[in-house]
């Protein structure tokens, strides 16, 4: 049936989008992805064939910024930790030194101001927490202002004052291990790595070494590489990580809204219209 299909709807990266399988598609017209991320795709190799791209953007951004303020709030208040204290057949009480890290005038550094990066400041400010950020490029003057957020021209600066880091960057091979041994050894002691993003953006080892030996206080990761994470991977036993398994955007409306924004951008491609997030090779 190659010769009659004219789009693709991507769904957790299937199916896997290599030249045979180009070749084999001649009438393609359009690959629409569920979601914002378009790392596993060679862009310049699609286009190559006449094929356009889409992804998701407005329908990941609201979920996607959630989990980052959830990861945020559950690693401060440790509540994975102390569930575990409540649930235990032998507490008794709860020991008064275990302390959380207050949210509330703590300082968080955004790393990519896109749309979910925005969408957290909005989320952060609501928390009163200071807001910094750095992005490739500036936001308008009105939209820092609505969220309260200073702008970091560089990443450094915004590492060394941030009590909560996090990353909400694409994976391109700017950002491959974006945030390595240099970069967390200029965070604070007591600070926390978030990354809502892709496992690749960290120097995953250089972390594991940063949060054994204390130069940084936590991580909390919805993201890893690979995913999931070998059984015996050091991450995984460490009590100052918190882990998820790539919950961004799982949630039942954005999914059905994934699936609506896909087939928009598909019906636009097959009529000969702009796509409403198409995606061009950079």
């Amino acid at each position: 049936v190659g010769e009659k299909v004219q789009a693709i709807y991507l769904w957790w990266h299937k199916p896997v989008i290599n030249k045979e399988l180009l070749q084999s598609l001649p009438n393609l017209k359009v690959i629409a992805n569920s979601g914002v991320g378009m790392d596993h795709l060679d862009l310049k190799l699609v286009a190559s064939f006449g094929v356009k791209m889409a992804n998701a953007p407005r329908a990941v951004s609201n979920s996607t910024a959630d989990t980052g303020m959830a990861l945020l709030l559950a690693s401060a208040r440790r509540l994975v930790e102390v569930h575990n204290i409540s649930i235990s057949p032998s507490v008794e009480y709860c020991e008064a030194n275990i302390l959380g890290v207050k949210v509330a005038g703590a300082t968080l550094g955004i790393i990519g101001m896109g749309s979910i990066g925005y969408k957290v400041a909005l989320r952060a400010k609501a928390f009163e927490m200071n807001i910094l950020y750095h992005n490739r490029t500036r936001r308008k003057a009105q939209e820092e202002h609505t969220v309260g957020a200073t702008y970091c021209k560089k990443i450094d600066s915004l590492l060394q004052q941030a009590d909560f880091v996090m990353l909400v960057v694409s994976l391109t091979p700017q950002t491959h291990k974006l945030i390595g041994k240099r970069e967390l050894e200029l965070m604070k002691p007591t600070a926390t790595l978030i990354n809502v993003s892709r496992g690749a953006v960290v120097d995953q080892e250089a972390l594991v070494a940063a949060l054994q030996t204390g130069v940084i206080g936590a991580a909390a990761l919805d993201v890893t590489s690979p995913e999931p994470l070998p059984r015996d991977h050091p991450l995984l036993k460490l009590k100052n990580v918190l882990l998820t398994p790539h919950l961004g955007i799982k949630t039942d409306k954005a999914s059905y809204m994934i699936t609506e924004e896909a087939v928009e951008n598909i019906l636009a491609a097959l009529n000969g219209l702009s796509l409403p997030s198409e995606v061009l090779p950079s």
